[in-house]
């Protein structure tokens, strides 16, 4: 098996144990929590054992479930619980890795309770947020740092180059996508009312 396996799988691992003590704090089922979030008891049953890789949809309905910021399900690194609530260090941002859609996102705010969520994400050559249209409550918004980026918002497509940003209300649907064969860097704002439980930290 391949370093970059292995280090997926440790994520995805990570990530299910993540998803089951939330869950398990909220006292719900795991039949219960897919359907509040909308998923297959056997999907959430998957993702809990490490064995599937949600995408970057379920991963938002499942954390709209539990009532958790996207950003809980990354994985973790070393700082002072004092320093992470107002800082993060370039060092130890928190990643989630989709492989199936060829996007990486970085958590850049600071972890805890809040309204806003910043990402940085990268978009290999073809990748999608995606592969449907999805809305929820808030606003999102951001700013294209390298190559272009499809942004599709209802029914209108748009091509942004760097430099370019953008802003929208989430209950729009939307989906990003890389069209081209360069990889395509943005910084990604949700603004919403995040909230977030008590994980020990």
């Amino acid at each position: 098996m391949e370093q970059d396996d292995v280090d997926q799988e440790m994520e995805d691992r990570w990530l299910g144990s993540r998803l089951r003590q939330a869950r398990r704090k909220r006292g719900m089922s795991i039949r219960e929590l897919g359907g509040k979030a909308a998923l297959s008891t056997g999907m959430v049953s998957q993702i809990e054992r490490g064995l599937s890789t949600p995408s970057l949809r379920s991963l938002r309905l499942l954390a709209n479930a539990l009532e958790v910021p996207v950003s809980y399900f990354f994985a973790d690194t070393p700082a002072s619980k004092k320093e992470r609530r107002h800082i993060v260090r370039s060092h130890q941002r928190k990643r989630l890795t989709v492989p199936s859609t060829g996007v990486v996102q970085e958590i850049i705010s600071p972890e805890g309770p809040g309204s806003i969520e910043i990402y940085e994400i990268q978009l290999e050559p073809a990748a999608t947020s995606d592969g449907e249209m999805y809305s929820h409550d808030g606003e999102k918004a951001g700013l294209v740092l390298s190559g272009t980026l499809g942004l599709r918002l209802e029914d209108e497509d748009y091509l942004l180059e760097p430099g370019d940003s953008f802003r929208f209300p989430s209950t729009m649907p939307h989906r990003m996508s890389n069209p081209t064969s360069a990889k395509v860097h943005l910084i990604w704002v949700v603004l919403g009312q995040i909230r977030s439980i008590d994980d020990g930290k």
